[in-house]
C-alpha cells in the first residue's frame, strides 16, 4: 500500500508515468468512466476548500467511483475531540482511498501511519500540497510540451504558501531549472527551503521585490495569493494583501509565450482583465487537476493500467 504525503514519495519517473496517465484519460474519457465501480473516496477536510475537494469528488465520480466525507472539522467528530488517529481508523472500514486535509503539518502522516487505506495528502497547514504540485507540473508539461531548461517566477506569499514549497520540492529534480522569488521581505521562502532545497542542490534563484523586473526573464510565472488565515493579524495581512497585482501593463513585459499559473483562489492578485490573455493559464490547470487526481487514484489503488 502507498500513500502520497509529498510530491518527492514519487520519483521523476514515477511522474512522468502519472502524468501519461492524466493525458491518456485527458483524451479517452470513456476508457476511465467505469474503472473505479464499487470504490469509495473518503474527502477528510478539516479545513475550508473548493477546488481541492471537488476535484477530487470529481475524479473519483467520473472514475465510476462513489464519495463520502465531511467539508469542515466542525461537521466531524473532529469537534467532539477524536484524533485524526481514530478517524482515519475509521474511514478505513467505510472507504478504499483518503485525501486528507488538516490545517495542522504533519496531520496526514500521522493520518497515513494508521491508516489500511491509501492516504492522500490534500494540504497541510503551510507544508506541503502535494497534489496541487502534480497539478501544476501537468500543466506545464502539457502546455509547455516540457518541463526543465525554464525560468520561473514565484510571486506572493512564498513563506506560508505550501503550493509554492511543494513546486520548488519537485522542479529542482528537472535539468535547467531557475526560480526567481518575488516577494516582500516578510513574506520571503522559508530559510530550510533556500538552504536545504535550493542552494543544497545548486539551483540558480535570485529574490527580488518588484514583480515588474522579473517579467521579461520569465517563461513561467506562479502568482499566489497573501493568505489571511496563515497571518497572525489582521493589520499585518491588510498591510500586504495588494503587493502585487498582475495586470495588463505587467504583462506587456512578459515574453509572449510565457505561462501564467495561479493554485486559486485568486483575491486581487490577477486583474479580471488578464483572463482574456492566451497565456493565462490558470483556468486550464483547474482542468488539469481533474486529470491528474483520476491518475493518482487509480495509482494508488492499483488501478493503472492503460
Amino acid at each position: 500500500m502507498r500513500h502520497l504525503m509529498s510530491p518527492m514519495d514519487f520519483t521523476v519517473e514515477e511522474l512522468e508515468e502519472l502524468m501519461d496517465l492524466a493525458n491518456d484519460i485527458e483524451n479517452n474519457r470513456d476508457k476511465y468512466s467505469e474503472i473505479c465501480k464499487g470504490k469509495k473516496l473518503a474527502t477528510c477536510f478539516y479545513e475550508p476548500s473548493t477546488r481541492t475537494r471537488l476535484s477530487f469528488e470529481a475524479a473519483m465520480i467520473n472514475l465510476g467511483g462513489q464519495v463520502l466525507g465531511f467539508a469542515s472539522a466542525d461537521s466531524s467528530s473532529a469537534a467532539k475531540g477524536e484524533s485524526v488517529s481514530d478517524t482515519i481508523r475509521v474511514i478505513s472500514c467505510y472507504a478504499d482511498i483518503c485525501a486528507m486535509r488538516h490545517p495542522k503539518e504533519g496531520a496526514p502522516l500521522v493520518a497515513s501511519k494508521k491508516s489500511l487505506i491509501p492516504v492522500i495528502n490534500a494540504g497541510d497547514g503551510g507544508h506541503e500540497h502535494p497534489t496541487q504540485t502534480l497539478t501544476d507540473l501537468l500543466t506545464i508539461r502539457s502546455l509547455n510540451g516540457k518541463i526543465g531548461n525554464m525560468t520561473i517566477g514565484l510571486c506572493g506569499d512564498l513563506k506560508f504558501g505550501r503550493t509554492v514549497h511543494s513546486l520548488i520540492n519537485a522542479l529542482v529534480r528537472y535539468e535547467g531549472i531557475k526560480f526567481i522569488l518575488i516577494s516582500p521581505k516578510e513574506l520571503r521562502v522559508p530559510d530550510y527551503i533556500r538552504e536545504d532545497v535550493l542552494e543544497k542542490n545548486n539551483i540558480p534563484y535570485q529574490e527580488v521585490e518588484r514583480l515588474e523586473d522579473a517579467m521579461p526573464s520569465l517563461d513561467i510565472l506562479y502568482m499566489t495569493r497573501v493568505q489571511q488565515e496563515r497571518f497572525f493579524n489582521e493589520e499585518e495581512y491588510l498591510r500586504m494583501k495588494g503587493f502585487y497585482i498582475l495586470d495588463e501593463d505587467k504583462m506587456k513585459l512578459a515574453k509572449m509565450d510565457m505561462l501564467v499559473l495561479h493554485p486559486l483562489p485568486r483575491v486581487n492578485e490577477i486583474s479580471v482583465e488578464v483572463d482574456e490573455d492566451p497565456r493565462a493559464a490558470y483556468f486550464k490547470q483547474a482542468q488539469y487537476g481533474v486529470y491528474i487526481r483520476m491518475a493518482l487514484i487509480l495509482t494508488l489503488l492499483g488501478l493503472n493500467k492503460k
